[in-house]
């Protein structure tokens, strides 16, 4: 991680902002820097991968599978997160993740964060809050294909 350490790479990322800085050291003790080439799967759809990730660069396209169909509902980037799920518990991921191009990110083992999410509550109010947006943004991505997908047209306009 070139010649800063995990926690300033952490500090630098979007989805940390306004956390104490007592819990950003909390989450760079169990960061580790992690790659995936272009084109690389980074999750399956279904997968019990138990992997929560802050994206530090590159894209990457989260996709719905079905037979014969992979759908792209976004892409996300250096700002972004991946892998809300595993705050769940054990079960799979929602969506597919694909690399489009070179990524770095930091990956966090979900079974620590719901750990430290039980012992340290406030720890777990704020990073549950900073986890909604990232559910409610994936939720509009998700209802935006749909319009685009199933929305009524009428000589090539929408009604």
């Amino acid at each position: 991680m070139e010649t800063k350490t995990i926690a300033e790479v952490l500090r630098e990322h979007p989805f940390v902002t306004g956390l104490k800085e007592s819990y950003i050291h909390k989450l760079a003790e169990m960061a580790l820097e992690v790659q995936f080439a272009k084109d690389q799967l980074i999750f399956r759809q279904g997968d019990e991968s138990g992997l929560f990730y802050l994206v530090l660069s590159g894209k990457v396209a989260l996709e719905a599978t079905a037979p014969g169909r992979i759908s792209r509902i976004q892409t996300v980037g250096e700002t972004d997160a991946l892998g809300w799920s595993v705050m769940l518990g054990p079960g799979g991921k929602t969506f597919q993740a694909r690399a489009l191009e070179p990524v770095r990110a930091l990956a966090f083992d979900g079974a620590r964060l719901r750990q430290l999410c039980e012992q340290d509550p406030g720890f777990g109010f704020q990073f549950t809050r900073k986890l909604l947006h990232v559910v409610s943004e994936r939720l509009q991505a998700a209802r935006m294909q749909l319009l685009d997908i199933y929305a009524p047209r009428t000589g090539g306009k929408l009604v």
